[in-house]
């Protein structure tokens, strides 16, 4: 268990957002791509960021700060049905682990600007990542019960079934 203790750290950052409560947050970035962000970077951090400005898009991994409780089965923002929560998107998970995938445009110290938020006021970031196209798109046919779904993606919005 000493190993399991220390697998999350500290944030290097936290999400300044206009989105203030869980309700009516975009449930996907790609959903999202105009609603602008501002990534607050720790000082402590600030060495990290060097070349960052040199890719369009991030990979933010978050804590779901807000999420009060876990679930293994959920019915999806996108779908009536419940489905196991490694099979969706869904916040309520074991460890709350965000996955944003956001475009940046501009870096003014240690506070990024970005397009494609999906997170909420607060939201600790626990990583940046740079997104490679050639490193992290795959093709595929095969994505499960989201095959009929991804039409409803752009304009939805979360409700209040995650608490």
């Amino acid at each position: 268990m000493t190993i399991l203790a220390n697998v999350l750290s500290t944030p290097i950052g936290i999400v300044r957002s206009e989105f203030k409560s869980k309700v009516g947050v975009p449930i996907q970035t790609a959903g999202a791509p105009r609603f602008g962000a501002e990534l607050e970077v720790l000082p402590a951090y600030a060495a990290g960021l060097r070349d960052l400005e040199g890719f369009e898009y991030l990979i933010f991994l978050t804590h779901m700060h807000l999420v009060s409780e876990e679930r293994l089965q959920v019915v999806p923002f996108l779908d009536t049905v419940s489905h196991g929560v490694f099979a969706t998107r869904a916040p309520n998970r074991p460890n709350r682990i965000g996955l944003s995938i956001v475009r940046l445009l501009s870096i003014d110290g240690t506070t990024l600007r970005f397009e494609g938020n999906d997170m909420i006021d607060g939201t600790p970031v626990l990583d940046i990542k740079p997104y490679v196209p050639a490193f992290d798109i795959r093709q595929t046919e095969r994505i499960g019960w989201f095959a009929g779904k991804r039409a409803k993606l752009p304009g939805a919005r979360s409700d209040d079934r995650m608490r």
